[in-house]
């Protein structure tokens, strides 16, 4: 380390510019998890904080909502199988808000209206205002996001092309769906919203899109044998069903592979060109003793200490942008990621080093001091 460091103080140009190539790249990174992380929050966030582990839906359904349609009645079923400890239904449906009487194009809002039982453990906690109430159909609770849109407590909505109003009665946060407010609303006047056209609900008596449950041990496929035409899958399975989800996911994770795989040879080129520009110094140090160990653990030493520096700097700057990024920005950068993503990043530069290390143990004291061909 003493001498890793000595050599970092002797050619700071030299590493720094290595550095400030590092500091882009691990900022990069944070910038696209942020971001990646944000999306998938704002597509499914609702499902994702429901306390609910697995999903039942219509056989055939492909674990989508929009596909699916049930009978309520497969709710007290599944309450009597084996490992279940709860059984819930839900519905959703898109739907665009008025603001008042407005018709105007920019007084409308896109939102998804979600079905829950009142009370049920479907039914998020509310940061402010009252939860849902059977005795009041009409009173909903929605995201605070809505507040951005000009929406308070006690307003009444309409809903566009419908003569539906509702009512907010409470606000509850981090409750999105297919990236727009969710907005839950009792079972049965998600049923008024949904199937107010004669023959929507295809005669199945109390529909719903989707039965969830609770449970730590349950088995889906006995689940979906017993409660006929159904599949049963897990929660997180139901969350890559949303449309667009896995789509989007996997794009973000895509451009980070070739983000890392880019960065791994970048730094490795770098780490090797400074390696060969020191072969008469590693030669003359091997030629009074040094060993191979000795001269590897200083080249990975200096590594660690370049890709820490850069790692905390882009950590900084990903927080110092992430607070001036647009207000509507998907931007959610969690601890945990930021500490797998600086352990990558880490690995990812140790490893590019090891080329280095190879070349040095290679190096011929002779050779490296001219004096043998």
């Amino acid at each position: 380390m003493f001498l890793a460091v000595k050599e970092l103080m002797h050619s700071k140009m030299k590493f720094l510019m290595i550095v400030i190539i590092f500091v882009l790249v691990a900022w990069l990174v944070f910038i696209l998890s942020g971001l990646g992380n944000g999306l998938s929050t704002l597509a499914a966030s609702a499902f994702q904080n429901m306390k609910a582990d697995y999903v039942v839906f219509e056989q055939g359904a492909q674990s989508t909502m929009g596909k699916s349609l049930l009978s309520d009645e497969l709710v007290a079923q599944a309450e009597k199988l084996p490992n279940v400890a709860a059984a819930s239904p839900m519905g959703s449906t898109m739907a665009t808000a008025l603001k008042g009487n407005s018709t105007k194009n920019e007084d409308k809002v896109d939102i998804a209206i979600l079905g829950v039982l009142p009370g049920s453990f479907l039914e998020p906690a509310v940061i402010e205002g009252v939860g849902l109430a059977a005795a009041n159909p009409t009173g909903v609770i929605v995201n605070k996001t809505m507040k951005d849109d000009g929406f308070k407590l006690g307003d009444t909505f309409q809903l566009d092309g419908s003569t539906q109003a509702l009512t907010i009665i409470g606000f509850v946060d981090n409750q999105t769906y297919n990236h727009l407010s969710a907005v839950f609303v009792p079972m049965s006047e998600w049923r008024k919203i949904t199937f107010a056209a004669p023959g929507s609900d295809k005669g199945i008596a109390d529909p719903v899109n989707a039965v969830m449950l609770q449970g730590k041990h349950i088995d889906p496929a006995y689940i979906s044998s017993k409660l006929s035409n159904t599949d049963t899958v897990t929660r997180g399975a139901a969350i890559h069903g949303m449309p667009g989800y896995k789509e989007e996911n996997g794009s973000i994770m895509m451009m980070l592979g070739f983000l890392l795989a880019i960065s791994a040879f970048v730094l490795g080129v770098f780490f090797y060109v400074i390696t060969m520009q020191k072969t008469n110094q590693f030669g003359i140090m091997k030629a009074i003793g040094a060993r191979n160990g000795f001269l590897g653990k200083a080249i990975v030493s200096q590594v660690v200490v370049l890709s820490l520096t850069s790692i905390v700097i882009g950590i900084l700057l990903t927080y110092g942008t992430a607070a001036i990024m647009p207000k509507g920005m998907p931007f959610k950068l969690e601890m945990n990621l930021v500490i797998e993503y600086s352990v990558i990043l880490l690995v990812i530069a140790v490893l590019s080093s090891l080329v280095s290390v190879r070349k040095i143990t290679k190096i011929d004291p002779l050779k490296a001091l001219g004096r043998a061909e």
